[in-house]
């Protein structure tokens, strides 16, 4: 049972399918206010900064506590969107777990990934509610 769930969880997913099933489960396990869906590291972006489509004047969108982050994509992939968010200041950054979920089979891809100082788990699709019961136990005990 979630003590406090997160305030936003970000899926960042060039396959629509794929981010509907996965809003779905973190919906099912209960454990965030909000789950924001993006296309591309460069709308994970804008999102995380409040640029773009995602600007608003008013007030500033939540910084997603957790990030699930494809690796293959088109405009910007994963790597590129981790080196992007690597240059951010650090308010910009906010306190961000970011999670690689992949179908990625590539060995290479997980020991980049695990050289990556941001990236804190890599996961392989699909998403399921032991995978989400997982990151929960690991990154957010605090809430559980």
């Amino acid at each position: 049972m979630i003590k406090k769930r997160l305030n936003c969880v970000l899926l960042v997913d060039d396959d629509k399918g794929t981010n509907f099933i996965n809003q779905m489960i973190i919906k099912k396990a209960d454990i965030a206010d909000q789950v924001q869906t993006v296309l591309n590291g460069k709308e994970a972006l804008d999102f995380i900064t409040n640029k773009g489509k995602y600007e608003k004047t008013e007030n500033v969108f939540p910084q997603p506590m957790l990030t699930l982050l494809d690796i293959n994509m088109p405009v910007m992939d994963g790597w590129e969107f981790l080196e992007a968010y690597h240059a951010l200041e650090e308010h910009q950054k906010g306190k961000i777990i970011i999670i690689m979920l992949t179908t990625s089979l590539n060995p290479d891809d997980r020991t980049r990934a695990e050289n990556i100082s941001e990236v804190s788990d890599f996961k392989s699709k699909p998403l399921s509610l032991e995978t989400v019961a997982d990151i929960m136990k690991i990154h957010f005990p605090e809430r559980l």
